[in-house]
């Protein structure tokens, strides 16, 4: 069976499980960051007085455990799309949560039922982000948020600039900017989004193939060949050479329905 690319998402992100923490400094303050973003955002209880909130692509639960901290009576779906990965995270501390093995981008929940619904990293991986906000926007109550981190367009430049430099193409992911970013969140009536550069030295370009085998991002660009052994040496010394460092263009973003 071929497998799609949701399915080899999935298996490389569920390879990575038991070692993902070990790899995932950049996560980790991204995860930290949105947490303090949600702190200052209002998130009204349903009717019942009940909390609910679904997190997409939780992981190993580093955002999860920050959802607990800060709703500690809330209901707390955490879903991923790795098995591997919801294993890791049950285990990982008293998050209160529920986890369910699910893909993001198609959610199995139909209906309003959410207060928020919440994301770190996991977005810049579905193959049809807008329509994937509106279906994820449709699970909100009314006044519910949806708050996401993703992947903006400056995110590898370094990378991809070493590969440019010798007339090749990188197989990572061109990730949109701020501006086609702000215009998907342009549909919904209230919605804000801030940007954040996070420059990382991971050990030059061994470390950072290094990091990215660690947190399970090694699924190319659709269609893209890996490079020949010959070649990637090339680009890695090109890489070193103009200085080693790897940047995470991190896009901050809110959605809320209308109460």
């Amino acid at each position: 069976m071929i497998e799609d690319r949701a399915q080899r998402i999935g298996r490389a992100f569920g390879q990575a499980a038991s070692h993902y923490d070990d790899h995932a400094s950049v996560q980790r303050v991204v995860a930290a960051t949105l947490a303090q973003l949600l702190r200052l955002q209002p998130v009204a209880p349903a009717p019942d007085g009940r909390l609910r909130i679904l997190e997409i692509g939780c992981g190993t639960g580093l955002l999860t455990r920050h959802l607990r901290s800060l709703f500690p009576d809330a209901e707390i779906i955490a879903t991923d799309i790795a098995p591997e990965m919801i294993a890791v995270a049950e285990q990982g501390g008293d998050t209160g949560a529920h986890f369910l093995v699910m893909d993001g981008e198609h959610p199995a929940f139909e209906g309003a039922h959410f207060d928020l619904i919440a994301s770190s990293l996991a977005f810049q991986w579905f193959s049809d982000l807008p329509r994937a906000l509106d279906r994820l926007s449709a699970l909100l109550r009314p006044g519910g948020s949806l708050m996401f981190a993703t992947m903006a367009g400056r995110s590898f430049h370094e990378w991809r600039a070493a590969h440019e430099a010798l007339g090749l193409q990188a197989g990572t992911p061109l990730y949109p900017d701020a501006d086609a970013l702000r215009a998907m969140l342009a549909r919904h009536a209230d919605a804000f989004l801030f940007e954040e550069d996070y420059a990382h030295d991971f050990g030059q370009a061994r470390g950072l193939l290094a990091h990215l085998k660690g947190i399970g991002a090694t699924v190319p660009v659709e269609g893209r060949a890996p490079l020949s052994a010959g070649d990637l040496r090339k680009v890695m010394r090109a890489y070193d050479d103009a200085g080693g460092t790897c940047t995470y263009h991190v896009a901050y973003c809110r959605v809320t329905q209308a109460a």
